[in-house]
């Protein structure tokens, strides 16, 4: 049974952060457009402030990363490079954030990010991807590929993300496997959306007793991302419908209160009928990306297993 603090941040994450479907996809567009435009940049910058001691025990550079594909207008976008400050370094956390590819990064990805970099000895590489409905997977996927490359041939890499950031996670480790060289060396993904299809017949279903996330919405950005009806099921959109033979042992989660779980399910049992290690960890009643909320007592068995199975 989740814990009382689970309980609330359940009824109350959601209601503190206006969480509900949208009225029409051109509200909703016209919505989040202005919210963008407010930025003046693919994403607002990196979200430090009120996380305790970060200046002190953490150093920040900053790399611009270009889309490398002639089919597409380029879109430069800024990868951020956190090192723990008094750790020795020995390998490299490229953590994708999640957000429903519509949201900029979070405190609360970079306070997990680098708390688990600390205990990996290990720096983060935190890309600010460009954001839709302005842009569509085309604009940053191979550029993010290009990035996670670089720094896999840099020495060991894992590859994590949470949300659509697991999603895109998974299509890079994909992608990676499908061009060769350096490889990752584990994956984690927490609560990762990695069908944008959601034709899994249980989706409907758990839209009921998910608190937080509403398939309306999940729907519309689902197209916005894909850009169109054709890229919906390919790889970087869809990773759990293409090849999972090949990719790196993998650790993922997931609660039974996430509209997502049905994407990780389908995602489980093809893996089963590959050859990848996959350690799939569902939690009944738990709501979405568990793993990396504050304050609730179930976060702490994640840790536990993310710990064991990354060192």
């Amino acid at each position: 049974m989740p814990s009382r603090r689970h309980a609330l941040l359940a009824w109350a994450v959601p209601r503190l952060r206006g969480a509900r479907d949208l009225d029409t996809p051109e509200l909703e567009r016209a919505r989040i457009e202005e919210c963008h435009a407010a930025w003046g940049q693919v994403q607002p910058g990196l979200p430090t402030k009120g996380i305790r001691g970060f200046a002190n025990d953490v150093a920040v550079t900053t790399e611009t990363v270009s889309n490398p594909a002639v089919d597409f207008p380029a879109v430069d976008f800024p990868a951020y490079v956190l090192t723990p400050r008094g750790v020795t370094i020995t390998r490299t956390l490229f953590y994708v954030h999640g957000g429903g590819f519509v949201a900029p990064m979070h405190r609360t990805h970079v306070v997990y990010a680098t708390r688990l970099a600390r205990a990996l000895g290990a720096r983060v590489v935190m890309p600010a991807y460009p954001l839709t409905p302005e842009h569509t997977v085309h604009d940053s996927h191979g550029a993010l590929a290009d990035l996670a490359a670089r720094w896999a041939a840099d020495g060991p890499l894992v590859l994590a993300g949470d949300s659509a950031g697991g999603g895109i996670a998974l299509a890079l480790a994909q992608t990676l496997r499908d061009r060769g060289g350096p490889q990752p060396s584990h994956l984690l993904l927490i609560s990762p959306w990695v069908d944008l299809t959601t034709s899994t017949p249980e989706t409907v279903a758990l839209d009921a007793i998910d608190p937080w996330l509403f398939l309306g919405k999940l729907r519309t950005y689902a197209a916005w991302w894909a850009g169109s009806p054709d890229t919906l099921g390919r790889p970087e959109a869809s990773p759990a419908l293409a090849d999972l033979d090949g990719l790196p042992p993998a650790l993922m989660f997931c609660g039974t209160r996430d509209l997502l779980v049905a994407g990780c399910r389908l995602l489980a049992d093809r893996a089963a009928g590959s050859t990848w290690d996959l350690t799939y960890v569902e939690e009944p009643d738990l709501i979405h990306v568990y793993p990396i909320l504050p304050l609730i007592p179930e976060r702490h068995e994640a840790w536990r297993r993310t710990l064991e199975f990354l060192r």
